[in-house]
């Protein structure tokens, strides 16, 4: 008998993504974003998100099918992702996977957003060991998770307590005069900087601090006072060289905290999920150290890094796969759904 096919919808931020997936194999994910219109903006614009889903959304579906080869009669089971992220955004995606379930008469599981960064590895790389650790890094959500268990087990070890890592390149990209979404451009600038050029701060690394925990507010801060600095004294500022130091002082703590979690809980497997996790010197960094201390180090290709429909469907083929009770018909979006909660 043939593994279950499984639909996934993410709406939680500007991205309409729509997924299917049979067991670990990805058959389509159909992306239609709406960040040309939030780019001016500086930021994304939550009203006009929800907006852009409501209107991608069927033709998305459409295109997934037709990628895949299958017909909406194949389906076998939805996932949509009912948090955290966007209410309303959130909102549209649940109404349309329910629609969808309820229709074509199969269940419906609500999964967590970033528990689904962590199974969409498994497209790729295969089933995670488990324990693993994972740090998930993007526009709003920079955290370390334990996971015994992708399906029911997911432990929240440390996060930001301020901005998320993507949020400060998006403000730091702007300081610098570089367009939205900040992460691609300071990846590009800093290729050409001195990341040793200039010294800016490395938050909640003192030995009193919260070992897990990150803080990338006072670096931002720290970034634009020094540009600010630059231009009141009438001198050029070297974006490429600010741009670097900014991003080594964002991958060293990342890194560095995320082996150091993997070395106090005996886990041997570091996963890194999310948008960031596409930056070329946090994936180089990232290998550099955990090669150093024997960590099998597993990233995702970078267009599976970025919220898609693929990673909702993956962690649904998981849940299905394991016997979990779908969700019920009254399923709501939960904007501040926490991780251990992986499906609701």
């Amino acid at each position: 008998m043939s593994q279950p096919l499984v639909l996934g919808f993410e709406t939680s931020c500007d991205e309409t993504g729509i997924g299917l997936v049979r067991g670990q194999t990805l058959l389509s994910d159909a992306l239609a974003t709406s960040m040309a219109e939030h780019e001016r903006f500086g930021g994304v614009v939550p009203e006009i998100a929800s907006r852009a889903h409501l209107e991608a959304m069927v033709p998305t579906v459409h295109r997934a099918l037709a990628d895949a080869g299958v017909s909406l009669d194949d389906v076998d089971a939805v996932a949509v992702t009912a948090g955290p992220g966007l209410t309303g955004a959130l909102l549209v995606g649940v109404a349309a996977a329910k629609a969808y379930a309820l229709a074509l008469d199969v269940p419906l599981y609500g999964v967590n957003h970033l528990a689904a960064h962590v199974a969409v590895d498994e497209l790729e790389h295969g089933r995670l060991a488990e324990p693993s650790l994972a740090m998930l890094v993007s526009g709003g959500h920079s955290s370390l998770l334990l996971v015994p268990d992708l399906t029911q087990d997911v432990q929240e070890l440390g996060r930001t307590i301020d901005d998320a890592a993507g949020e400060a390149f998006d403000k730091v990209a702007r300081v610098l005069g570089l367009p939205f979404p900040g992460g691609p451009p300071i990846d590009r600038a800093a290729r050409d900087g001195d990341p040793a050029s200039i010294a800016f701060p490395r938050g909640l690394t003192g030995q009193r601090d919260a070992a897990y925990d990150f803080s990338f507010s006072g670096l931002k801060t720290a970034v634009a006072r020094w540009v600010e600095a630059r231009e009141r004294a009438g001198e050029p500022v070297p974006v490429a060289d600010v741009a670097a130091a900014f991003q080594e002082a964002v991958v060293d703590v990342l890194t560095a905290k995320a082996v150091r979690a993997c070395r106090d809980h005996g886990v041997d497997h570091l996963v890194i999920g999310g948008g960031v996790a596409a930056n070329s010197r946090l994936r180089a960094l990232a290998q550099e150290r955990c090669d150093a201390a024997g960590i099998v180090l597993r990233v995702p290709s970078r267009r599976l890094c970025t919220d898609n429909g693929a990673m909702v469907a993956a962690l649904g083929s998981r849940l299905v796969e394991a016997g979990v009770t779908a969700s019920q018909v009254d399923l709501g979006a939960d904007s501040s759904l926490p991780i251990e909660v992986v499906s609701r």
